[in-house]
């Protein structure tokens, strides 16, 4: 299971270090992809393919499908974790997320969350606020 949170640098070059903790529950050909929340999501292969025959069952019809199904896999990559555990982020996910040289990882279960740092520090500062109300809210899914 993927979790924690951790802080790490965008390099020059667009590479960011996975942490090893992390690295290993991705294994091989993780996919990186636009997020929600203005982060980049990172699944593990095996992870991304339950995700993926998901949306595929999305109704064709239904233009918030099209619509979700288009934002999620435009920007889709399977990637490559080098010899020392960076990962190489796309001009355009980098633009999307608003990364700068601070970035904050987070494990979330089945997935990684990449975020700028200050994006990240925002969000949770209006999240913590929210804690309760947003507990409240999931109660009808049994949380």
């Amino acid at each position: 299971m993927l979790l924690g949170e951790f802080k790490h640098n965008l390099d020059s070059k667009n590479r960011l270090t996975i942490p090893a903790k992390l690295r290993m529950e991705l294994g091989e050909k993780p996919v990186l992809t636009r997020g929600l929340d203005g982060c980049l999501f990172v699944y593990p292969n095996r992870d991304w393919q339950l995700f993926s025959e998901k949306m595929n069952n999305l109704p064709l019809g239904y233009k918030k499908a099209r619509d979700f199904k288009r934002f999620m896999l435009s920007g889709a990559i399977e990637i490559e974790i080098d010899e020392v555990g960076r990962i190489l982020i796309s001009d355009s996910l980098k633009k999307y997320a608003k990364l700068e040289k601070s970035i904050v990882i987070i494990g979330v279960q089945d997935r990684i969350e990449v975020w700028g740092e200050n994006v990240w520090n925002k969000y949770i500062a209006e999240s913590e606020k929210l804690s309760g109300d947003i507990a409240e809210g999931l109660s009808e899914f049994g949380i």
